[in-house]
């Protein structure tokens, strides 16, 4: 995906530059352009897109994993109604810059998740919080004595 992304970037700045004016535009190169797209839809279609339902419905527990898919969903789809009215903005305004700024975004997601995500494989879901508990940053803010993830808003106040 992010090599997708830097090629595209890479690709649009070199043929239509700046002014977004090109030169002449072949149609090998408008199909090689097309090709690198779906392989970034690809990608994201096997890695980061399911992410956004799985993880969800793995880390809260029973008690309130409904309403948390509920709000899980409406967020999800507020965030790709936006990016959906902003692409077209902001691909006018960055040019060939907006795929280096995924790009970017797909590292900083990537150093996110691996710091702050537990790895739940193989953890049953009545031991979340278990996972929670022992989690180097998230320790802080889960109540021990329950045994299930809760903010302790009380407590770090």
């Amino acid at each position: 995906m992010f090599l997708s992304q830097v090629i595209v970037g890479g690709l649009i700045a070199w043929k239509f530059g700046i002014s977004g004016n090109p030169v002449e535009l072949s149609k090998g190169f408008a199909v090689l352009l097309v090709t690198l797209i779906c392989v970034y839809v690809c990608g994201f279609a096997w890695s980061w897109g399911p992410l956004g339902w799985l993880v969800p419905s793995e880390i809260f527990p029973l008690e309130v994993r409904s309403a948390a898919q509920a709000v899980n969903v409406s967020v999800n789809m507020i965030f790709t109604f936006l990016i959906a009215q902003v692409f077209t903005m902001m691909l006018c305004h960055m040019k060939f810059g907006l795929f280096f700024f995924f790009a970017f975004f797909l590292i900083v997601m990537s150093c996110f998740i691996y710091k702050y995500l537990p790895e739940t494989k193989g953890v049953p879901m009545e031991e979340m919080g278990r996972v929670w508990e022992q989690h180097p940053v998230w320790s802080r803010y889960v109540v021990h004595d329950k045994g299930m993830a809760m903010i302790n808003a009380a407590q770090n106040a």
